[in-house]
């Protein structure tokens, strides 16, 4: 069961984070991905933060939330327009222990207050179990490619409750 941390902040991402945002993704998919995604896979996905330049402009053009703790930089999440969790990413030494639970409440709080009826997300197969215990189903299974090679993952949908949105509407 996780349990929250007391000094877990959310705070809007700040360019300055890029690099050690870029090593939360990285050692994330390389730490907790083993058991879903073969080495090769890991590296090309992990690859995807190397050009900080336009790994900060995927961030920046996003919702984007960073989950510090002690005021350090943990975790980041983010939501594409308003309907769509793009990324979601915990540094292994905190892996279930209640924060990507915040990022996704929070996320999740915006979404309706943007006038969103359902979320979405793209989960990998390690985090599928995370979203399935938040009452997002299934919907299709995806080859993505990246370079030379192919990561599954799946889209899985979410309602949102009507009262999320319309409490945020006054």
């Amino acid at each position: 069961m996780s349990k929250p941390f007391r000094s877990l902040a959310l705070r809007p991402f700040l360019p300055a984070d890029t690099p050690l945002l870029a090593a939360i993704f990285a050692a994330s998919i390389e730490q907790l991905t083993g058991d879903d995604y073969d080495p090769g896979q890991q590296a090309a996905w992990a690859g995807l933060a190397d050009e900080e330049d336009q790994f900060a402009k995927r961030l920046a053009g996003q919702l984007t939330l960073v989950a510090t703790i002690d005021g350090s930089p943990v975790a980041f999440a983010s939501l594409r327009g308003t309907d769509h969790i793009d990324m979601l990413y915990v540094h292994p030494a905190v892996a279930r222990q209640g924060v990507a639970t915040s990022l996704v409440d929070a996320l999740e709080k915006l979404a309706g207050a943007r006038g969103a009826t359902t979320l979405s997300v793209d989960a990998s197969d390690t985090a599928k179990p995370f979203f399935d215990k938040r009452g997002y189903s299934a919907q299709q299974r995806n080859a993505v490619a990246i370079g030379a090679e192919w990561l599954g993952n799946v889209s899985m949908q979410k309602r949102l409750p009507a009262a999320q949105r319309e409490g945020n509407m006054q």
